[in-house]
């Protein structure tokens, strides 16, 4: 009887994961509006708007659940994924994961300081470092739905831990990791570790 009921657990798991799971080739289709901030294959040019490829898929999901659910407002997305089923977010969602990211390049300035914040955090300031929860080649944690980070533009990376200092950006969730961490961090420390992520590969 406990191994019939150990089995039956496995297979509901097994099926539960395989409904979570998006179809990358469906997802190709559904990203044309995206594609005008984030690149046809998830690759943005613009260095306000995040690249997408390569990223995992449940923060990619989770990040767009929080934008039609209005914990995450981005102005540039209004009305963009309202009228999207959870099929439609988890298909896009494996479109971008299996791309691959176009590299970051970093410039010289700072890059000791951020290098040291990235790999040990500071701790004077209670900074804890980003490669515990992001891995560190910064590649992330896609089964944790910790996101990657090696390759992102600097500005946006800068424009992120700015809005996660304000408060103007709080999906974090309860345990406010990334507010914490960025409330801690100087301008000069954001511009740092911002720009020595960039060209992290």
């Amino acid at each position: 009887m406990k191994i019939l009921v150990k089995t039956l657990f496995v297979l509901l798991a097994t099926v539960s994961v395989a409904h979570a799971t998006g179809d990358a080739a469906a997802g190709k289709d559904k990203v044309m509006v995206c594609g005008a901030c984030h690149g046809a294959d998830g690759n943005s040019m613009v260095g306000t708007f995040p690249k997408l490829a390569g990223q995992g898929e449940k923060y990619l999901i989770k990040q767009m659940k929080d934008v039609q659910s209005g914990a995450r407002q981005i102005v540039t997305m209004t009305g963009l994924l309202d009228n999207m089923s959870d099929k439609d977010l988890a298909d896009i969602a494996a479109y971008y994961a299996s791309q691959t990211q176009s590299p970051g390049v970093a410039q010289d300035e700072l890059l000791d300081i951020g290098e040291r914040i990235f790999r040990a955090g500071n701790s004077e300031t209670g900074v804890a470092a980003c490669s515990g929860c992001h891995s560190p080649r910064g590649l992330g944690n896609a089964p944790g739905g910790f996101p990657r980070l090696a390759g992102q533009h600097a500005d946006y990376l800068a424009s992120t831990l700015k809005a996660y200092q304000t408060e103007t950006r709080m999906n974090d969730g309860d345990s406010k990791i990334m507010r914490g961490v960025a409330a801690r961090l100087s301008d000069k420390e954001i511009k740092a570790v911002a720009n020595y992520i960039a060209g992290l590969r």
